[in-house]
């Protein structure tokens, strides 16, 4: 069995499924492995918000129990991935004075204007998830990354904020910590997607995480190494479901069915006119669909979901800087030819995104619909390794959180 030092586990409770995925650190810190993956089929998620906690919990331990089989380690606590369409996320900048003689800036007026930053007017319901330090500038000078012991007479900080409604977020931590499980974080699912499938030259020329799940699609833009924009659509692959079923006129168990078998994100040539038969469980043919027409469908709903995606990031003035591109995970990246749609809609170029500096189970780093929980395991990895000093890209998460949890 493991050391339970070296361990971290992410946890996603996502619209289609649960995932729990076991990571151990190398004994010098340089690296992750992954040694555990766990999964079970999501019952009380609707739109990546918790509706049915029992069902929830019950998914959750089945998805911990194979999780710590396979790994043969015991979980006790985990990096927790939430999402929904209630979280929102803008850029806010921190103005402080430097008041000392010589006006040279130290640790102190850093953490002043990190305060000042995250000194927010947000809804009263509302509490704050990440507040991701960008860049630092001194009087007027920008891009610095550590402005310390550089002489200045002000000294202002740009942060990415993500924020959330506060009860909406906490019904997961409460499903959680009902297992007697600790929740270490709680990490947004479009950041830890991001962390698993960018390297750091990725986000040093720009790009664009798409992270089509079950109920939600969660995006994150990077550029000049930060991450500069976060969104959130409530909508997903359960909504092509929902197309087919009603645009084929089959139940929804049947529609997904067929999604699965023959769905594809464009009506290629090959299609037009081509019937398939479906079947059902006792193998008597049932009902004949024309291919085209099921896969026009498809590709409605996607080319929508990448324009909705595409709108916002252009409205943030951020669409020019993708230079590395887009890059797609969640389930339903699996669609055929969904790249393809993606480029046609971005002009950019696209790929499936694959997670990188990570080794272990391949059956889980090649799969596009476990980014979230492989990043989730990586957000923890970052912290182990940064616990003795504060990380430089992620402020107060803790005690965000230490405002949330219900004390034990």
């Amino acid at each position: 069995m493991f050391e339970a030092p070296s361990i971290i586990i992410g946890l996603e409770i996502g619209t289609s499924k649960v995932c729990a995925v076991v990571g151990e650190l190398n004994p010098d810190g340089s690296g992750l492995n992954i040694v555990g993956l766990g999964q079970a089929r999501s019952r009380g998620v609707r739109k990546g918000e918790i509706v049915d906690a029992p069902a929830v919990e019950e998914d959750v331990r089945h998805a911990i129990v194979e999780a710590e089989q396979m790994a043969d380690v015991e979980i006790r606590s985990v990096y927790l991935g939430v999402s929904g369409g209630h979280i929102r996320g803008f850029n806010n900048r921190g103005v402080h004075p430097v008041v000392s003689a010589d006006r040279e800036i130290t640790e102190e007026d850093v953490q002043d204007v990190i305060k000042n930053a995250k000194a927010i007017n947000l809804p009263a319901e509302n509490s704050v998830l990440h507040a991701i330090r960008q860049h630092f500038l001194v009087d007027g000078q920008d891009s610095i990354t550590n402005p310390v012991g550089m002489l200045g007479a002000r000294l202002e900080v740009d942060v990415h904020v993500v924020h959330g409604h506060f009860n909406r977020l906490q019904n997961a931590i409460r499903v959680v910590k009902g297992m007697q499980l600790e929740v270490d974080e709680v990490v947004f699912n479009g950041l830890a997607s991001s962390l698993a499938v960018l390297s750091n030259e990725h986000k040093e020329l720009g790009a664009l995480v798409i992270d089509i799940g079950g109920g939600t699609t969660d995006y994150a833009v990077y550029a000049d190494g930060v991450i500069k924009h976060t969104g959130v659509l409530a909508v997903g692959g359960d909504h092509i479901s929902n197309d087919l079923a009603y645009g084929l006129k089959v139940p929804l168990g049947r529609a997904e069915q067929l999604k699965l078998e023959y769905g594809a994100a464009f009506a290629d040539e090959g299609s037009p006119g081509q019937v398939i038969t479906h079947t059902n469980e006792h193998g008597l043919p049932l009902k004949s669909f024309n291919l085209e027409h099921l896969r026009r469908i498809m590709s409605l709903r996607i080319e929508e979901i990448f324009q909705l995606v595409g709108q916002d990031v252009e409205q943030a003035g951020l669409l020019d800087y993708l230079r590395a591109g887009v890059f797609l995970c969640g389930g339903a990246a699996r669609v055929p030819q969904i790249a393809s749609l993606a480029e046609r809609v971005f002009q950019l170029p696209v790929c499936l995104g694959k997670t990188n500096s990570i080794s272990g189970l391949k059956s889980a780093l090649d799969q596009p619909e476990f980014a979230t929980a492989i990043g989730l395991v990586k957000f923890g990895s970052f912290k182990a390794r940064k616990r003795e000093a504060k990380p430089s890209w992620a402020l107060g998460l803790k005690g965000a959180l230490s405002r949330w949890l219900p004390k034990t």
